[in-house]
């Protein structure tokens, strides 16, 4: 990327970046949509659309981590790396690896003990609350993978890899399309298959990203989290 930067003027350089970020934005629209139309095409449809859109709350508060600990960490890495401080970028890195890691944990914890008092908070009824759960319950699971995946996500855009960036959001979408009617319709799991595939597909997405991590950047995890 430093290279690139001595070398390309600033509006081809852009232009490199931005596209790839906006066509996996695309994509991204477009695996929800698809997914819903799957989703919406099952027996009692209807209550299974509302019982995974009373699931929203919980992507939101999901993608407010990793984005808390992705963007909030990926410049900070990218200006280091900049300085040339290579032990600085690994220890940022790592810290923010380790946060995503812990708060899948206090997240997916937190989400199955108290699951149902939750979904009702959202608003679920006696009529939604039984597929909300049954999404819910396999969703939450893979909350990690989400996590990691994006969360790093924003550290491979950030150094420059935009077009890895989105084969990553390519990758997991993909999957999630192919696997949907497979697991929802196929071995007839319902709003069950629906929440397995998009966590199956994360999890590739997740050592997927994991590996280039490891090669591109070459991270080695960091025990010293923090400054002393």
């Amino acid at each position: 990327m430093e290279e690139r930067l001595k070398q390309e003027n600033l509006k081809s350089l852009l232009f490199s970046l931005a596209i790839p970020a906006i066509l996996a934005q695309i994509v991204t629209l477009i695996y929800n949509l698809v997914d819903r139309i799957y989703i919406g095409r099952m027996e009692d449809g209807a209550l299974a659309m509302a019982a995974i859109g009373l699931c929203v709350p919980l992507t939101t508060i999901i993608n407010a981590f990793n984005g808390l600990f992705g963007r909030g960490g990926s410049p900070l890495s990218s200006i280091a790396l900049g300085k040339q401080d290579h032990e600085e970028a690994n220890r940022i890195l790592s810290q923010s690896f380790m946060m995503l890691v812990l708060s899948s944990i206090v997240i997916t914890v937190v989400f199955i003990c108290f699951q149902d008092s939750i979904l009702y908070l959202f608003g679920a009824s006696s009529q939604t609350i039984g597929y909300a759960k049954d999404y819910i319950s396999v969703y939450v699971l893979g909350t990690i993978f989400v996590q990691l995946t994006v969360g790093l996500n924003y550290f491979v855009n950030a150094q420059g890899f935009a077009k890895f960036g989105m084969l990553t959001v390519l990758l997991g979408a993909g999957l999630n399309i192919l696997l949907d009617p497979v697991f929802i319709f196929t071995f007839k799991m319902g709003v069950r298959g629906a929440a397995l595939a998009t966590i199956l597909s994360q999890a590739v997405s997740c050592f997927w990203v994991l590996h280039f991590s490891f090669q591109a950047f070459h991270f080695t995890y960091s025990a010293r989290l923090f400054k002393t």
